[in-house]
């Protein structure tokens, strides 16, 4: 420092000497570089994890700032010992770690969710299948319990069909059998007619649900009524001998539309049934 000498020159420092510094104002002392440094590495590390913590990032991939800062989690203190080092205050050390503290609160919430929700998608899964199994299971019980939608009016042996026979049209078909084999109705129906008919001896007409109406003739017993309801499969008589028959058999017609007969192999063969 230069001093003032008599004839009013100044006399130049010492070579050597320290410069002397200014006084320091209110008895403190402040590193040069140290207070701008840290406020601007504190602000860029609380960018760095404001950013992930505010922005989700798209398709559910990890932010890069994320990845960057994986390691600076509350378990270790990379940031914190980096800002001491600095010279950071204890304060914006501790406002880091809170930020850290909330991203790492943020992973394992996120985590949480993702397994429950996967958990909520496993259960619906499951609670789905059981739903599909119980009502598959419920539509066979009921096909079960109601049984096939068409039968085979009878047991026995096949001996004659439709068209023309013996000089005559023959309007069914026969199915012969000893006296007191069951016939059944070959589906669901109401008995229209039930007691005594010219060269049948007895028989029963059904009419189904599509209009469609079954003879059954030749029997031995009657076991229906008129009016009466009867399904697939239900037993409605048994296979006799009367009216113009040759042996014990079942004379079986279908009339389409309740009035036409039509040849009952292939309508029975139409809805799975064989009688051949």
């Amino acid at each position: 420092m230069t001093q003032d000498m008599p004839d009013g020159h100044r006399r130049p420092p010492a070579v050597g000497s320290a410069p002397r510094r200014a006084p320091i104002v209110g008895g403190t002392s402040h590193r040069r570089t140290a207070g701008p440094r840290r406020e601007v590495l504190l602000a860029c590390v609380a960018v760095a994890l404001l950013v992930p913590l505010s922005l989700p990032a798209a398709g559910g991939a990890q932010p890069q700032e994320e990845v960057e800062l994986a390691a600076y989690s509350p378990a270790g203190d990379a940031v914190p010992e980096v800002l001491e080092q600095d010279g950071t205050s204890t304060d914006a050390r501790a406002e880091v770690r809170k930020l850290l503290d909330a991203q790492e609160t943020r992973r394992e919430r996120e985590k949480e969710e993702a397994e429950r929700a996967a958990e909520e998608k496993r259960e619906a899964e499951r609670a789905e299948e059981e739903a599909e199994q119980a009502e598959a299971a419920e539509e066979e019980a009921e096909q079960a319990e109601s049984g096939p939608s068409y039968v085979r009016p009878a047991e026995g042996r096949f001996t004659s069909g439709f068209g023309a026979r013996w000089g005559s049209h023959h309007s069914g078909i026969d199915i012969a059998n000893s006296i007191g084999t069951p016939i059944v109705s070959v589906t669901g129906g109401t008995v229209i007619e039930a007691g005594p008919a010219s060269g049948f001896g007895l028989w029963v007409k059904v009419r189904h649900d599509d209009g469609t109406v079954t003879v059954y003739g030749h029997m031995d017993r009657i076991l229906v009524g008129a009016g009466q309801r009867v399904g697939a499969g239900e037993q409605i008589a048994t296979i006799g001998n009367r009216g113009q028959s040759t042996g014990p058999h079942l004379h079986f017609e279908v009339w389409q539309g309740g009035q036409t007969p039509i040849d009952p192999v292939g309508w029975l063969a139409e809805r799975g049934v064989s009688v051949r």
